[in-house]
C-alpha cells in the first residue's frame, strides 16, 4: 500500500529525518514509536505532503507520489488526521463530515461512507447538529477520524489520536482504529501510548533522532526488554 524509501527532511539547515524507509501493507496497521522530538510528526507530514522532503521516494499503491501536492495525495486515497484534529470549530458535525467528502461527486458513495462512519462512531449521529467546538475532546477526535474516512481513503495517517483523552476514551478509540483496519483500510499510526498501539498494531518502527533504529512485528516489540523499559512503563514482575 505505502512504501517510503530514503526519506529525508530538513527545516532550513537543521535535518530532522535521515533516510527513513518503511512500508505499510494492504489492510495493515503500522505503528511509529519514538520520544518527543524524534521526528514522528515530521514523518507523517512529509508522507501527507504538507512538509517538503529533501530526498526520498514515496509510493502509494504503486504510484510515485513523492512530488505530488497534498490534495493530490488525498485524491489518490490518502487521508490524514493531524495533531490538533484540524476541525472547523464553528461548523456542525454534519457539515464537517460533508466537507470530508467534498471531492466525491457520487451522492450514493457519500451516503454509504456516512453510514459506515456513523456505525463506527454512533455518538456522531447523535450530535449531527452540534457545533464541533462544543464537543468533548473524545467526540472531536471521533469527528476528525470520521471526516477523514469520508474521503474514502485506502490509507489513513493518524498523528497522536489519543492525545488528551481519558484512559476509557483511549481504549474506545483504539478499538475503533482496529475496526477501521479490519474493514480494509491501511493505517499508519503515530502514538505516544505505546502499550495500547502495540496491542492493536501489526508492525512497528522505532524512530530516534530522525532515524529508524528498530522494526518488526508488534509482538516482537512487546517482548523487547529495552522497549518495555523505555516506552511501556517498565516491566511488571
Amino acid at each position: 500500500m505505502l512504501e517510503v524509501s530514503g526519506l529525508s527532511v530538513a527545516y532550513g539547515r537543521h535535518p530532522v529525518l535521515h533516510e527513513v524507509s518503511l512500508a505499510v501493507g494492504d489492510g495493515g496497521l503500522c505503528v511509529i514509536l519514538g520520544a518527543n522530538g524524534a521526528g514522528k510528526t515530521t514523518l507523517i507530514n512529509a508522507i501527507a505532503g504538507t512538509v517538503a522532503a529533501s530526498a526520498g521516494r514515496i509510493t502509494l499503491a504503486g504510484a510515485d507520489i513523492s512530488r505530488k501536492p497534498a490534495h493530490r495525495r488525498v485524491a489518490l486515497g490518502m487521508a490524514t488526521v493531524p495533531q490538533g484534529r484540524g476541525l472547523f470549530p464553528d461548523m456542525t458535525v454534519a457539515e464537517n463530515l460533508e466537507l470530508g467528502a467534498f471531492a466525491e461527486p457520487d451522492r450514493a458513495a457519500i451516503g454509504g461512507r456516512l453510514e459506515r462512519v456513523l456505525a463506527l462512531f454512533p455518538r456522531l449521529g447523535e450530535r449531527r447538529g452540534q457545533l464541533a467546538e462544543t464537543m468533548s475532546g473524545g467526540e472531536q477526535q471521533m469527528l476528525a477520524i470520521g471526516r477523514a474516512l469520508m474521503s474514502g481513503p485506502s490509507l489513513l495517517l493518524l498523528d497522536e489520536p489519543s492525545l488528551g483523552l481519558s484512559p476509557a476514551l483511549t481504549l474506545d478509540l483504539f478499538r475503533a482504529i482496529r475496526r477501521i483496519v479490519d474493514g480494509g483500510i491501511s493505517v499508519l499510526l503515530v502514538e505516544q501510548n505505546a502499550r495500547q498501539s502495540l496491542k492493536i498494531g501489526d508492525f512497528a518502527y522505532l524512530i530516534e533522532g530522525g532515524r529508524i533504529v528498530n522494526a518488526g512485528p508488534t509482538a516482537q516489540f512487546r517482548s523487547d526488554h529495552a522497549i518495555i523499559d523505555a516506552y511501556l512503563g517498565g516491566r511488571s514482575g
